[in-house]
């Protein structure tokens, strides 16, 4: 039976989840490499320059790491769509000087192609993808590169696509974790379900070892994913308070305010579903709020940067998973422990 030691080379069974547009950093990486753990760098939204920079950066640190792709899935919105939503929100930008209502619709592919021509000509231990399969080929090159490759998953249906492409194993994420839902259907993401019945499902579907991911929020969660089956389990929100974490400021005291009581599924800031505490953008955006991404991730994401400069939480996208009172300021390697502690 593959392990945790035969699928990312370490013995302890956590992993650092992929979280992009900041968190995920080198340092803390680094951090939780050196407590035994394993850790995934986030290439989401970043250019391959900046993802082969800090692939050499942890190369050189001798832990095992993992590189996370986006998988080019786009979401369509008509223009009709597009330009009623920009409307309706252009007064939350207007405070900051931004013109929303004439921003373009923007779709690319998150540098697919470059990312994948860096992995294959300096490979990294682990590749995992998320928002849907990736083509057969690049599973192949990515493993014949010496990679092994993982594809995160939300059900035993996606999971049966995924194992069909001969990947190494899958992520088992719940509709309970932060941030965007790795779903192959957007448009209809699967109901929630405990994490360690969605290991259970997903391990006897495929036969694939399992690494859970979604509303973890302390041992006693790992301890159960574990018992389910899982081989490890990825922390993302807990480590999001983290000393070496990139969770800007304004981020970081929303996760901490007592007046924050709930996290919510929305597609209000990307056009695809994803999971965050619940503020006002949210209250007054999301039933109004199209599917369509990338377009109004790039469309918000003026306004997001605006508001985490000026300490507006509420037009942030503050995303958080279910277990995310559990997340504290500490340095990664004590969080790391905790979670392993014996109950």
């Amino acid at each position: 039976m593959t392990g945790i030691r035969d699928l990312l080379g370490v013995d302890l069974p956590v992993v650092a989840a992929p979280m992009a547009g900041g968190p995920s950093t080198t340092r803390l990486a680094t951090a939780v490499g050196t407590a035994g753990g394993f850790a995934f760098l986030a290439a989401g939204y970043r250019t391959p320059e900046a993802v082969a920079a800090e692939i050499a950066e942890l190369r050189a640190g001798g832990h095992p790491f993992g590189v996370n792709v986006f998988v080019p899935t786009p979401v369509p919105v008509t223009e009709a769509e597009f330009r009623r939503y920009a409307g309706r929100i252009a007064p939350e930008g207007a405070p900051y000087g931004l013109d929303l209502a004439t921003v373009d619709r923007v779709a690319d592919d998150d540098h697919w192609d470059a990312k994948l021509d860096l992995l294959r000509r300096e490979p990294v231990p682990v590749v995992s993808f998320t928002f849907g399969p990736p083509p057969a080929a690049v599973v192949r090159d990515l493993r014949r590169a010496g990679s092994r490759v993982l594809v995160t998953v939300t059900g035993p249906e996606e999971a049966a696509v995924a194992a069909n492409l001969g990947v190494d194993g899958l992520v088992a994420q719940s509709g309970a974790a932060g941030g965007h839902l790795g779903t192959f259907t957007p448009a209809a993401p699967p109901a929630p379900r405990p994490l360690p019945d969605l290991v259970r499902q997903v391990a006897g579907r495929t036969g694939l070892p399992v690494l859970a991911a979604g509303g973890v929020g302390g041992g006693r969660d790992v301890a159960d994913a574990l018992a389910a089956g899982a081989v490890g389990v990825l922390v993302g929100t807990l480590l999001l308070l983290a000393d070496e974490s990139g969770t800007g400021r304004t981020h970081r005291d929303a996760l901490v305010d007592p007046a924050r009581d709930r996290t919510v599924v929305t597609r209000a800031f990307t056009g695809r579903p994803a999971r965050a505490l619940r503020n006002r953008f949210v209250e007054r955006h999301d039933a109004a709020a199209p599917l369509g991404y990338p377009a109004l991730h790039h469309l918000t994401r003026p306004l997001r940067v605006a508001a985490a400069g000026a300490g507006d939480a509420d037009r942030l996208h503050l995303w958080a998973g279910t277990g995310w009172r559990g997340a504290r300021a500490a340095p990664a390697a004590d969080l790391v422990a905790e979670l392993t502690r014996p109950l």
